[in-house]
């Protein structure tokens, strides 16, 4: 439906399907739309709008025409405006939760914890806002105070994902926003529905008009490409693939622009000698499964030691051969769809080279026959270094090194050009050692999930540039500025 339909459930309401531009939703300039599908029947939820080279123009000089009035905001004000939209989406947590499942295929309890993560943002950054540090100091030699202050940044371009459309969205939006920047988001094509009802919300918190605008351009390159050339453009945070991280890296240095980057990951998981089964197996699947494995931090390359490998994977293969799989609609199923039947056969490709390559199923291995559903699968027999072993899955696969030395498995588990997430489990003082050997950017130590809005998120190496959440996130949206007073 669009904005001028009339709706008549709940969730008919929540369902924006128009860009957000100027503080009006509008359809594209040429009238054009593209389908958002269901992946757990490949139903039509809606027709999006798309937007065209002269929306996005539109977008970014709405959000620069915005930006003087919004960044003079006091910070209190811009504080309150989070604090209602947090307000908003924690009373309409399940409005939000069933968009993320029919367009993203997620099982209930994903999309629910989900929910309540990406809600959290708003609070966290209300919080925030008026606690932008400065200093004011007296320099070294005598001669002059030095003051430190730091300002909004500017127009910022926000790009995210489809695998955590809510989360990914309310990551950026908040810390912009606390910091009195203005925005266009950019959502990916295949979940634009629960952006757009997140902007909605920001709408009727009191986002003035211009300062938060969202466009979905198709095809998206060279859209976003034309955008980060605009003058107005100060900043890029993006979520998503290495590749494309690469790629408008090199196009955001032609102007200089600042740029957020969180990457891709191809998380290591250890299992030290002596761990706690329990512990183990509890955290392993959290890891593994939250999300359907659909997450760059889910744990990709699980190390087991020699000593609890039989035992680990009897217990694993127990918890995952009796996941209940299926929409999402149906609150008991623990397993949804994954995004896209396309993405459903990349993670079951991956799984039959595998096998060709020695691995072998202990479980699971199949694909729906209709829906983009994969089976909950452990395999075991699988090398270091093989295809599986060394690409981010994406999906529900389990997929079992053995390992006999620790010091070995930690050399295995930094040969990666990823540094974004690592689990270890075991006997605690072993697992923080292990932990601090490790090159990446976050280590959950005996346990599934770290992603807090309170924390630091961000890797190493090639998973990406900066930090979202904690105190650094609103940093990335300032610019630091020193002046020296004369004493």
């Amino acid at each position: 439906m669009t904005q001028t339909d009339t709706p008549t459930t709940a969730i008919d309401r929540a369902i924006f399907s128009d860009l957000y531009i100027d503080g009006a939703w509008r359809a594209g300039s040429d009238g054009e739309r593209f389908a958002v599908v269901d992946p757990s029947d490949g139903s039509t939820i809606t027709d999006f709008a798309i937007a065209t080279e002269a929306d996005c123009d539109a977008a970014v000089d709405a959000a620069a025409a915005a930006f003087p009035a919004w960044s003079a905001r006091a910070p209190r004000e811009r504080s309150e405006i989070l604090r209602r939209a947090w307000e908003i989406l924690t009373a309409e947590a399940d409005t939000l939760t069933e968009l993320m499942v029919r367009e993203n295929g997620k099982s209930w309890p994903d999309a629910k914890a989900e929910a309540t993560y990406a809600t959290e943002f708003f609070r966290w950054f209300a919080e925030e806002a008026v606690r932008v540090p400065g200093e004011y100091r007296l320099s070294p030699a005598g001669d002059k105070h030095i003051v430190v202050t730091h300002h909004p940044i500017g127009v910022s371009l926000l790009v995210t994902p489809w695998n955590f459309p809510a989360a990914m969205a309310t990551r950026k939006l908040a810390p912009a926003l606390a910091a009195g920047c203005t925005m266009v988001l950019k959502p990916a094509r295949e979940t634009p529905l629960t952006s757009a009802y997140v902007v909605s919300v920001l709408e009727r918190a009191g986002v003035p008009r211009g300062v938060v605008n969202l466009v979905t351009p198709v095809p998206t390159g060279p859209a976003v490409a034309r955008m980060l050339n605009h003058t107005a453009v100060r900043k890029l945070s993006f979520t998503g693939s290495t590749e494309v991280g690469r790629e408008l890296l090199k196009t955001a240095s032609d102007r200089v622009i600042s740029t957020s980057m969180e990457l891709g990951g191809n998380a290591p998981l250890i299992v030290l000698p002596g761990a706690d089964l329990d512990v183990a197996v509890d955290g392993a699947f959290l890891a593994k499964m939250r999300n359907g494995g659909s997450a760059c931090t889910s744990a990709n390359r699980f190390y087991v030691h020699d000593s609890v490998h039989d035992a680990f994977v009897e217990r694993m293969t127990e918890r995952l051969s009796t996941m209940p799989v299926g929409s999402g609609l149906d609150r008991h199923n623990e397993l949804g769809a994954l995004v896209s039947v396309k993405e459903r056969d990349k993670v079951a490709d991956l799984v039959d080279t595998a096998v060709e390559e020695g691995a072998h199923v202990v479980t699971g291995g199949t694909k729906s026959d209709t829906g983009a559903f994969y089976a909950p699968t452990l395999l075991t027999d699988v090398q270091h270094g093989s295809t599986i072993n060394a690409t981010e899955i994406f999906g529900p696969v389990t997929a079992i090194v053995r390992f006999t030395d620790v010091d070995e498995a930690v050399r295995l588990a930094n040969d990666s050009e990823y540094g974004l997430m690592a689990y270890v489990f075991g006997e605690e003082r072993l697992a923080m050692q292990v932990g601090q050997r490790l090159d990446v950017g976050m280590v959950a130590i005996n346990r599934g999930v770290v992603s807090d809005p309170a924390a630091p998120f961000g890797g190493t190496k090639q998973s990406g540039l900066g930090r979202e959440g904690s105190t650094e996130g609103i940093l990335e949206f300032l610019e630091t500025q020193y002046l020296a007073v004369s004493v």
